[in-house]
């Protein structure tokens, strides 16, 4: 058996050890959403589900995206990001607590590098998907040793993986 903060708090409660109240500061502050999935569903799975298994659907999703080029909305991170996290200007980053990624993976010890190349806050334009950050063109371009000036050609390796 797995023992995680979760279950040391909730075991404390049953002995009397942690009353309810104790419990707050003990607990990550998860901001809400910004939205729901549908009228009828807050979140693409179910909430005890996502925190579990989001890792899971994440790397699920970026497999068919990336080896098989099949887009999805749902699992999307994209998507995720869009629903859970503000779009304020003043809006918390990836780098602090109360960034709604971050404030549970700080809480958890788990360091999380998606946003090296992913955008950690909205991204509002006209299409579904977003380009990627120069930071992540520059990254790829330095590993796969070609001229750091982006081309038309270094342009259609990062978006095929194939040179022209």
């Amino acid at each position: 058996m797995r023992i995680t903060p979760f279950t040391v708090l909730a075991l404390g409660i049953l002995l009397g050890t942690v009353t309810p109240g104790m419990a707050d500061g003990l607990l990550p502050d998860i901001p809400e959403a910004q939205s729901r999935f549908s009228d009828t569903q807050g979140c693409v799975e179910p909430t005890q589900d996502m925190r579990v298994n989001h890792m899971e659907y994440i790397l699920h999703q970026r497999d068919e995206t990336v080896h098989e080029g099949i887009r999805d909305k749902q699992h999307s991170l994209t998507e995720c990001i869009n629903c859970h996290v503000s779009d304020a200007p003043d809006a918390p980053r990836v780098s602090s607590e109360k960034h709604f990624c971050n404030s549970c993976h700080t809480y958890a010890a788990v360091s999380i590098d998606c946003f090296q190349c992913h955008a950690d806050r909205p991204v509002k334009t006209g299409s579904q998907f977003h380009s990627p950050s120069p930071t992540a063109l520059s990254h790829h371009i330095e590993s796969t040793g070609e001229s750091e000036k982006l081309t038309p050609e270094n342009l259609q390796v990062l978006v095929s993986g194939v040179k022209p």
